[in-house]
């Protein structure tokens, strides 16, 4: 049987009989599914009210079709196959043949309809997280609503009624099927102008996830609460992760959700940035102060604004060292100090794959030939104009141009930094460095000092010593 066969002769139920007609049962939206892992252009609305479409990381959004004044999406909730990075690929859950699932784009006011088609082993809900909606719509199973049974389509309908930024996920045995990957982002636009929400030139959102997949297995360990080894935004690791392209004086907007099991300090390099919203909407703008990192809690989103007003190619990326690499790191002793020398020859042979590492630290990693299992990442990875850049996992560029064209999201290449504006190697006399006159006291070196000077000056306590 085939997607269309499937969809066609799946029995669905109404999580509320009377907020869809027949007529709107009739026939269900055309799912579109997509498997590329790359970012996908901005949407712009066809249909419905119009809006500054966002850019999803590594990602895309849903299309919809209106019927009677109803904008109409159709999620397929499924087993899906993701490629983490180029030489990687996960088996995941998710929606419409990706992990995260489309990005649901909306407008204040809009009445909005989902079906939900349930193709993976187990039943399922959704929670639309973070939205105001009628308490059978919030899709926690047993509390709102009836699971959904495999093979079965659920309808969820209500209205957008605030702008904002927002999750979906499931709310029904979520310790596996939110670690198997099923997530998805949604964005409220305003519908009229709004003190709190400017208009901006570039808008990117992406989730932050995590999974722990042992190296050459392609399945993540659903049991794990705390030892991750995959850190990803959207559920791709760097050098997975795209650029995020903008051109020169652009207002750009940033959204981010977390739904790995820790916290994020996510920092941008070149630039400072204002919180101006969250999952409780936006941040009026006498309560925002500058920053270059802000922490995301688990469930939380973070929506970050400012001017990129400065060009070249920045990092941007968690600021937990960690969440910056790939696997096979986190078991590695730490060798720095130990002294290999005649030791590495002799247990090569007996293990001749033997590799020495981490003996001056982990730099060396980035650049090291060596053989992986299949379906895993080398530790640090990734190449940049001057070399190796020695990062992984939550971690991408931020580049700014000034002849990007607006509009324009391809990927400009490397940066060509104006003569004179980088740091550079010293081949000069190094003078002597003027040392501390403690430093030389022992050796001599500064004979007028007088050395009972630096001496410890002890005030022994009366009393015999215990009157503290």
């Amino acid at each position: 049987m085939n997607r269309r066969e499937f969809l066609a002769s799946a029995a669905f139920g109404a999580v509320s009989a009377t907020a869809v007609s027949k007529v709107a049962l009739a026939a269900l939206p055309e799912p579109m599914i997509v498997t590329s892992p790359e970012t996908a252009p901005p949407r712009v609305p066809d249909t419905g009210r119009p809006y500054n479409p966002v850019v999803t990381l590594n990602g895309w959004t849903a299309p919809w079709r209106m019927n009677q004044g109803v904008k109409e999406f159709h999620l397929v909730a499924e087993p899906v196959e993701r490629e983490i990075a180029p030489g990687m690929i996960a088996r995941l859950w998710g929606y419409n043949g990706q992990s995260p699932g489309p990005t649901i784009e909306v407008v204040e006011g809009d009445r909005v309809r989902l079906f939900v088609t349930n193709r993976l082993p187990e039943p399922t809900t959704i929670h639309w997280h973070g939205q105001r909606l009628p308490n059978g719509m919030d899709g926690v199973a047993g509390l709102n609503q009836k699971h959904i049974p495999v093979g079965k389509t659920f309808v969820y309908e209500f209205v957008a009624r605030r702008p904002g930024t927002f999750m979906y996920h499931p709310h029904f045995d979520e310790m596996v099927q939110m670690a198997m990957g099923m997530m998805g982002f949604w964005v409220t636009h305003p519908r009229n102008r709004h003190p709190a929400i400017s208009e901006v030139d570039r808008d990117f959102c992406f989730l932050l996830n995590a999974y722990d997949i042992d190296p050459g297995s392609v399945t993540p360990k659903i049991n794990e609460m705390l030892d991750f080894n995959l850190w990803t935004f959207n559920s791709r690791a760097f050098p997975g992760i795209d650029s995020m392209n903008v051109r020169l004086g652009d207002r750009v907007r940033i959204r981010m959700g977390n739904l790995t099991m820790t916290n994020h300090p996510i920092h941008i390099h070149g630039h400072e940035f204002e919180v101006t919203g969250t999952d409780g909407g936006p941040v009026p703008p006498g309560a925002r102060w500058p920053e270059v990192t802000t922490d995301i809690a688990v469930g939380q989103m973070r929506q970050v604004e400012f001017i990129a007003d400065s060009e070249g190619d920045w990092a941007f990326h968690c600021h937990k060292s960690h969440h910056a690499m790939n696997p096979m790191g986190h078991d590695v002793p730490t060798m720095i100090g130990v002294d290999h020398r005649g030791l590495v020859g002799r247990i090569q042979n007996l293990v001749p794959d033997y590799m020495l590492m981490g003996e001056r630290g982990m730099g060396d990693m980035k650049d090291m030939p060596m053989m992986l299992p299949e379906e895993t990442l080398p530790m640090m990875a990734g190449h940049g104009p001057h070399g190796p850049i020695g990062m992984g996992g939550m971690f991408t560029s931020f580049k700014v141009r000034r002849d990007q064209k607006p509009g324009d999201y391809s990927d400009p290449g490397w940066y060509e930094q104006p003569p004179g504006t980088q740091a550079y190697e010293w081949t000069g006399e190094l003078p002597e460095p003027a040392r501390f006159a403690s430093e030389r006291l022992n050796r001599g070196e500064v004979a007028d000092l007088n050395r009972t000077a630096l001496e410890l000056q002890v005030r022994r306590p009366t009393g015999g010593g215990h009157n503290h």
